[in-house]
């Protein structure tokens, strides 16, 4: 009898982790769900939900309200807990950074508003935004578990540094997980140890976040391509799991060459889609002078949005989706994804006229004429935040436990 409960109970704690994201995305909104997604009985599986309760991760409807026409006792309801831990995410784009607190579900419980012009100095950089994310915390009096950071450059592994950061007056190479974590405990932060500190780049971080919580759930391969505040951008999701290559260094789909003779690209190449597809390249297209007011990304949206009917926005609209289009097909091509969700100002552009780019898709594309891959826009705002607290919460999903060993 003895061996047996032991045996139960060993069971029922490896199938936390699973149990929790289940319910961290969505997909077991019920006790009955759950049994079923974990392959356990209804025993386990109430038992593995009062501890991730206990935990204070989740919270379980014992007396649901039954759906009209229903037959039978409804099942017990599970959610996050809204009142849960939190993690601190950050995120740095070339104008500027922003902080948050998000929860389980990928739920932002309280942000920064987008600030600054970033400095040379990536210490600074990153000292300010965690300093912001401080500020949040001691605000809010919210349990932080970890913390996460997205950059606009490819982040080399093992020791994160940022490669290539062509939009910030960074140095290659920058040691930005050093700096991260180094900032985090200046800060004071509670907790802070090497395992809570994760960066990565952010459309990376954006396509994980979309594929928990957004548009990509559901695809097995879910390509992302993005237009950020400035470049583009490009992640692979396989499986549930970023494909980062050997090194960290995979989808550096902004230097595809879309138009040889086109612009000069900071990589040294010319018509890459970093300068031919972005948020500078459309108002330029659009014979449109930036301004220094706000973000190049708000502008090239808000001319997109509001004047779309102007012949001249219209045409600079139909350049970008075509060398867009001639990009993605290339990447459909080698990658053959079962989907595919575009960000940034791309996810503007394929909300304007998403028939162009799938019959340019379909049309450059071997395996697009074959059936079509679905092409979709992003659905959560601020993505890359949502990603990067995923890198934070990633232990916790592993192991719930490890919650009471940053208690200890």
């Amino acid at each position: 009898m003895t061996q047996t409960r032991t045996t139960r109970l060993e069971r029922g704690r490896s199938a936390l982790g699973p149990a929790l994201e289940l319910v961290h995305t969505g997909r077991a909104p019920t006790r009955a769900v759950l049994t079923t997604e974990l392959g356990v009985t209804r025993a386990t599986a109430g038992a593995v939900a009062a501890e991730l309760e206990a935990l204070g991760l989740i919270t379980v409807d014992s007396r649901p309200h039954a759906s009209a026409g229903s037959q039978g006792r409804p099942s017990h309801r599970l959610s996050v807990n809204e009142n849960g831990p939190v993690v601190l995410a950050a995120q740095i784009h070339a104008d500027g950074y922003r902080a948050a607190l998000v929860g389980l579900g990928g739920r932002i419980v309280a942000t920064t508003p987008s600030c600054g012009i970033i400095p040379a100095d990536p210490a600074q950089v990153l000292a300010e935004v965690v300093e912001a994310g401080a500020a949040l915390l001691r605000d809010t009096g919210r349990r932080c578990l970890g913390a996460g950071l997205a950059v606009p450059s490819a982040v080399a592994e093992p020791d994160g540094e940022a490669l290539n950061p062509l939009h910030l007056a960074w140095p290659s190479g920058a040691p930005v997980r050093e700096l991260f974590l180094r900032a985090l405990a200046d800060a004071g932060i509670p907790g802070v140890t090497e395992k809570i500190g994760f960066t990565g780049n952010d459309v990376n971080l954006g396509a994980l976040a979309e594929h928990r919580h957004g548009a990509g759930r559901g695809a097995r391969h879910l390509l992302c391509v993005a237009s950020g505040h400035r470049g583009v951008g490009g992640a692979l999701v396989l499986d549930g799991r970023l494909h980062s290559g050997s090194s960290g260094l995979a989808l550096e789909v902004g230097h595809l060459t879309v138009h040889p003779e086109g612009t000069p690209c900071h990589c040294g190449s010319r018509g890459c889609l970093d300068v031919e597809a972005d948020p500078l390249a459309f108002l330029v297209a659009a014979g449109r002078e930036p301004g220094p007011e706000v973000s190049l990304l708000h502008q090239a949206g808000e001319l997109l949005r509001n004047e779309y009917a102007d012949p001249g926005v219209r045409a600079a609209a139909d350049l970008l989706i075509d060398r867009l289009g001639l990009g993605l097909a290339g990447l459909v091509n080698i990658l053959n994804p079962d989907r595919i969700i575009l960000g940034g100002l791309h996810r503007a552009l394929v909300e304007a006229d998403p028939e162009r780019l799938r019959a340019v898709v379909a049309d450059r594309s071997l395996w697009g004429r074959s059936g079509g891959v679905p092409i979709l826009p992003c659905s959560l705002d601020h993505n890359s935040l949502v990603g990067a607290a995923e890198l934070a919460w990633q232990p916790v999903l592993d192991d719930p436990l490890v919650i009471l060993d940053a208690s200890a």
